[in-house]
């Protein structure tokens, strides 16, 4: 099943695997993260034109820079997870957010998909220029931790930001 994932850009053409996607993040209760899944995706097209954009980075948030979104599909058609790379580190990124931001649905997790989805994404990092990919997550969060850990990251420091403890990774994208 792993070996049929893949990572695609969010279009028009997905829409009900989002929307079934969506409601089942949103029924955890959960922070749904990257964060573009908070979003208003009501307006379906107006969404997809806004991830276009940030993209381009146009109305990018100031202490963000230009940034891609990609949906992890399934071999079924479904989308499973959705991860979000900056094109570049601000001085906001450096500290907490990093180069790239992951989430599964609770459906989907503890079956590799973390794992197989950072690792497109680092493919795609490598295609922006990155080759150094920083990752951040809460020190609670392990399962973020072992995906970064599983992709060859390498913690590099903790620091205790607005009263959590964020971890610090670096992969070396080769």
């Amino acid at each position: 099943m792993k070996d049929t994932l893949q990572l695609i850009e969010p279009a028009p053409g997905y829409e009900p695997a989002y929307r079934r996607f969506f409601a089942d993040y949103q029924a955890s209760g959960e922070k749904m993260i990257p964060f573009t899944l908070r979003f208003d995706s009501t307006d379906f097209p107006k969404y997809l034109e806004q991830l276009r954009g940030f993209s381009l980075g146009i109305d990018v948030p100031e202490h963000f820079g230009p940034h891609s979104t990609f949906w992890l599909l399934t071999g079924d058609g479904e989308i499973s997870g959705a991860i979000n790379i900056r094109h570049r580190l601000t001085e906001a990124m450096r500290k907490i957010g990093g180069h790239i931001g992951y989430g599964v649905t609770p459906k989907y997790r503890g079956h590799g998909h973390a794992t197989v989805m950072l690792r497109l994404g680092l493919e795609k990092a490598r295609a922006l220029g990155i080759d150094n990919a920083l990752i951040t997550c809460y020190k609670n969060n392990i399962g973020s931790a072992k995906v970064a850990l599983n992709n060859g990251a390498a913690l590099d420091s903790e620091a205790l930001i607005e009263g959590e403890w964020v971890q610090r990774y670096w992969i070396r994208i080769l």
